[in-house]
């Protein structure tokens, strides 16, 4: 298991419009690596929904959104659509993102979330995420440990 201080594990992927990402094409920035279980669920929309919302603010802070589940691109498109959604969702239909950052549960993807420090190794981790209240939770914590000089 992953813990704080650790070098992020590289990945890549490819978000909702088909275009691939690196964990490296975010160098430099914080990274909000967020799990979830499935698009279009009642739990995982108030989650997203809660980034959309804030996304502004944490572009403000220097730093990115990318939510990771199993669901397929168009799943994703959808998704994005329907909400409004203006972040990355990155498609890991096998799910090798998701394992190496412990985030694989039985049938569905653990809810958790990472923070990924500009010089990219971990700077906190949400094992147990609640959905409402989380995309505050996380800002404040970027803002926290930017203040400390992290």
């Amino acid at each position: 298991m992953l813990k704080v201080g650790d070098p992020a594990p590289r990945f890549e992927a490819v978000n909702q419009e088909g275009k691939i990402l690196k964990l490296e094409d975010f160098k430099g920035k914080w990274v909000v690596l967020y799990f979830y279980p499935k698009d279009d669920t009642p739990g995982c929309t108030v989650e997203a929904k809660g980034f959309e919302s804030l996304r502004k603010e944490f572009e403000s802070e220097g730093a990115v959104i990318l939510g990771v589940s199993k669901d397929d691109i168009n799943s994703h498109k959808k998704f994005c659509a329907k909400y409004g959604l203006n972040f990355h969702l990155l498609a890991d239909t096998d799910a090798k993102i998701i394992e190496i950052y412990g985030a694989k549960g039985g049938l569905f993807t653990k809810r958790m979330t990472y923070l990924i420090s500009p010089d990219g190794r971990v700077a906190h981790i949400w094992k147990k995420v609640k959905p409402q209240g989380h995309a505050e939770e996380v800002l404040n914590k970027i803002k926290e440990l930017k203040d400390a000089g992290s």
